[in-house]
């Protein structure tokens, strides 16, 4: 459980720091947290699994190995194929598990979190603003800025009409804006700017263009002009949006091994579908084919000619220049929207086969995910042998590194399946294949009670090659 705990926190600061721009500054409430959290969470325990494994299973040998425990089992006749058998049934019983809950909660969970994280990366102040044109979603309020990004923005002009009967209207040059930490208030630090309110009965209206419609008449006003100033908003009105989570639910993510199936299934008939709609219509549309056709009605009535030449169909020589001309300049256009129809299938046809892609990359990555726990459990386990150190010492070390390396064997593969350089299969499998062979000759070394590497072999060797 300490194991697991430690990858489950590694694994959720990884997360954090890859959106911990989305989070800051939002004023999410407590619960939002805790409810993003848990559902992160729940994603990360297929990934979680395999550290925890990995780092276990070289402290549990390394500690036998270290108080010669591990040497007075091999003494009584016990091979460490034997007594390895029971933990690899424990072993797989937690990758079964793992498969079955990265098939039926993951997708939950993922669903879950990816629908609130859009959701909090959609309140973002630059959401709000749009330079060079008016924003009416705060109510009671409308803003303008010429330019600027994220928080810092340049020629700031704020309409307030919450007052009935008035407008009061501020300018500046630039300022900042910021949430509070509550996320209640909207704050503005403004800069070189002025306040204008003028008693109006009429209440303001504003053009697309961000323009102030014109008004001839007059009315009192005040002005008056600071260098810094902090004006407020509240933005209670302006809570964080939940949108609906039917609009993720069919992504790859979301799905299990059976719904994944059946997507794949959808996708390939929608793509015979196509193509056989794409040559119905080429047929129907072609003069060629229509020939064809005729051609073979023809042989049956046409015992001695057998096929009506195509010459006789086409009398292109016999027609006048201009006829000439303007069935080259239809024939051209013909060719010109073929063309862009082709390409139009084919870019459709591309799309499918990203998606295809996509959901055969979720779908090995479940079955990927349970493998790895029990390959890591069998490099695991012969290293502690071998390495015989316990506690938390080098073996945290060592795991770490080998996780590592497994991590980015997972990424490189993800990787170059999504970019289509090699097979989905290939691509979610391909850290699994390079890290068996490697449990294997852990394995085997540890089982034969041989070092890693025979670094007297390799002095004596390199004593001799300097002889």
């Amino acid at each position: 459980m300490v194991t697991f705990a430690i990858s489950m926190f590694i694994l959720v600061m990884q997360f954090f720091w890859k959106y911990i721009d989305d989070l800051m500054g939002k004023g999410l409430s407590i619960s939002v947290i805790i409810e993003l959290l848990f559902y992160v969470s729940a994603s990360l325990i297929p990934l979680a699994l395999p550290l925890a494994i990995l780092l276990s299973s070289i402290m549990t040998f390394g500690n036998l190995a270290e108080n010669n425990e591990l040497t007075a089992l091999k003494a009584s006749g016990l091979s460490l194929y034997r007594i390895i058998r029971p933990l690899t049934s424990a072993v797989i019983v937690i990758a079964l598990f793992t498969f079955y809950f990265a098939n039926y909660v993951i997708p939950v969970a993922n669903l879950k979190w990816h629908s609130l994280i859009f959701d909090i990366q959609n309140t973002k102040i630059a959401s709000i603003l749009s330079p060079g044109v008016y924003s009416n979603e705060l109510d009671g309020y409308a803003i303008k800025v010429d330019e600027g990004t994220d928080d810092y923005f340049k020629g700031i002009l704020i309409h307030d009409h919450n007052t009935p009967n008035q407008i009061k209207s501020i300018r500046a040059k630039e300022g900042k804006i910021y949430k509070s930490e509550n996320g209640k208030y909207l704050f503005f630090e403004l800069k070189n700017g002025s306040v204008t309110e003028e008693l109006n009965p009429k209440a303001p209206s504003f053009a697309p263009n961000g323009d102030e419609s014109p008004n001839n008449s007059s009315y009192p006003s005040r002005r008056s002009e600071f260098d810094k100033a902090t004006y407020k908003i509240d933005l209670s009105g302006f809570d964080l949006a939940r949108s609906q989570e039917e609009m993720f639910k069919d992504k790859h993510e979301m799905l299990n091994v059976f719904q994944i199936d059946q997507a794949l299934d959808s996708i390939k008939k929608t793509g015979k579908e196509v193509i056989d709609n794409f040559v119905l219509n080429v047929t129907q549309d072609h003069a060629y084919f229509h020939s064809i056709k005729y051609q073979e009605t023809q042989k049956v009535n046409n015992s001695e000619t057998g096929v009506i030449p195509m010459d006789t169909l086409f009398s292109f020589k016999k027609l006048s220049v201009e006829n000439k001309i303007k069935a080259i300049q239809v024939a051209q256009t013909k060719l010109r929207n073929k063309n862009r129809n082709i390409e139009g299938q084919q870019t459709f046809m591309n799309a499918l086969e990203r998606d295809k892609d996509s959901y055969l990359i979720e779908f090995n990555r479940k079955f990927a995910l349970t493998a790895a726990i029990i390959i890591l459990f069998f490099i695991g386990a012969p290293l502690g042998a071998i390495v015989r150190k316990g506690g938390f010492g080098a073996p945290v070390v060592i795991a770490a590194l080998l996780f590592m390396i497994y991590f980015v064997l997972i990424t490189i593969g993800e990787n170059l399946a999504t970019a289509g350089s090699v097979s989905p299969f290939l691509g979610m499998w391909f850290a699994s294949m390079v890290l068996a062979p490697i449990a294997i000759f852990f394995m085997y070394k540890a089982a034969n009670d041989a070092p890693i590497f025979n670094f007297d072999g390799i002095k004596k060797l390199f004593k001799r090659s300097k002889r």
